[in-house]
């Protein structure tokens, strides 16, 4: 299976927490963009064809900030250029108050059947201070028109351990995101990433978060009241109705093979990992002489991909298939990590369920220790 990801970098606010590749849309050459993208589609499909995209994911930035012509030119570019499966997963990052009844027809047009909200609280306060410009109202108005355009498969992401957010005010955002009664929500702590707003505030001294064991609580509390509510935790920090799980970001779970377009974005093809360019210009320049505006590539060796196997795959509460690991690299699972598996073991990080390895409740609260167990040099192994 292989998977496309497109990212369109441009937003009409920038939030004060946010490190993803993006830039205020005004004065930005998005037409251009739009036209260089498909390019870049075109010319990477040429040199790495598929038969068929299963999921399609168009993330960002805001791709609602563009306006309704540029996301009929997007789309419409998409729909002629990639093989979509009919019966695919086709995501689009909105946020509340971006969209219009134009849009939404637009994206139905399209096929677009899955919808993934930025709303990280309903505190309107709060998302003041964390540099949101939509409110609470705003998240009503627009759900209320996804649903009256027929869209069901809508997931909205949250954030926790946010400036001076206390237990109760979290509470208080987990239960009115339930009584929205969507089929998927993603849970985010925040993290304080270089080149934020945030994160220079906060070696000023100028921010109070949440300590690690209120962390701690809250994203125990998100646990609770998800699987009360009959949403699974499937992923660390994804929760779903069955039979709604995001098969896009499963395919980054499951370490499986997906393309990335756009400005700054990722893709992953045979044993490849690339990276485009960034800055906007520095990606418009090679396609303007119909180059690819790839910066960075790594050819992954077999202990790469066992690594990526096991850190990703772990994510998963159903954790990882010892028979897949095997088929999928020649080798036993305990051969390559019997010794860090035992040791998991015995400190109740790990356990195993059938032929699944798997994190325990201990585990999913200490998940990167247990990840970074899976980095060790393997001196024995041969690629």
């Amino acid at each position: 299976m292989t998977s496309a990801y497109i990212h369109i970098p441009f937003c009409e606010h920038i939030c004060y927490y946010c490190d993803f590749n993006k830039v205020f849309i005004e004065g930005q050459p998005v037409d251009e963009y739009i036209q260089a993208l498909l390019k870049e589609i075109k010319i990477t499909l040429g040199k790495y064809p598929s038969s068929t995209i299963e999921t399609l994911y168009i993330g960002g930035g805001t791709p609602t900030a563009l306006s309704s012509t540029q996301l009929e030119t997007l789309l419409a570019g998409l729909a002629l250029l990639l093989p979509i499966d009919k019966n695919g997963e086709y995501t689009i990052e909105v946020n509340p108050g971006d969209l219009t009844n134009e849009k939404i027809q637009i994206l139905k047009s399209y096929g677009i059947n899955r919808l993934s909200m930025g709303v990280q609280s309903f505190d309107n306060e709060l998302l003041k201070k964390i540099g949101r410009h939509h409110t609470a109202e705003d998240v009503y108005r627009t759900v209320g028109m996804i649903e009256k355009h027929g869209f069901d498969n809508v997931s909205i992401d949250l954030i926790y351990a946010l400036p001076n957010q206390s237990y109760s005010n979290f509470k208080d955002t987990l239960e009115k995101a339930l009584e929205l009664d969507l089929p998927h929500y993603s849970l985010y702590s925040l993290i304080l990433e270089n080149k934020t707003m945030f994160n220079n505030w906060a070696r000023q001294g100028n921010l109070v978060f949440p300590n690690q064991d209120l962390e701690g609580d809250m994203f125990q509390l998100a646990i609770s009241q998800m699987e009360s509510a009959g949403r699974k935790q499937y992923e660390v920090s994804n929760f779903a109705l069955p039979h709604h799980e995001s098969r896009h970001n499963l395919v980054y779970w499951n370490n499986q093979n997906y393309y990335g377009f756009g400005a700054g974005a990722s893709g992953y093809l045979e044993n490849m990992r690339y990276r485009n360019h960034g800055p906007i210009q520095h990606y418009l320049a090679p396609l303007r002489k119909n180059e690819l505006p790839v910066i960075e590539i790594e050819n992954l060796t077999k202990s790469n991909q066992m690594e990526e196997e096991m850190f990703l795959g772990l994510r998963k509460n159903k954790g990882i298939s010892t028979l897949v690991f095997e088929q999928k690299f020649g080798l036993s699972i305990d051969k390559v990590y019997g010794e860090v598996i035992h040791k998991l073991f015995l400190r109740e990080l790990l356990t195993q369920e059938g032929d699944h390895i798997k994190l325990t409740k201990r585990g999913l609260f200490l998940g990167n220790d247990v990840f970074e167990e899976f980095l060790l040099p393997k001196e024995d192994l041969k690629d």
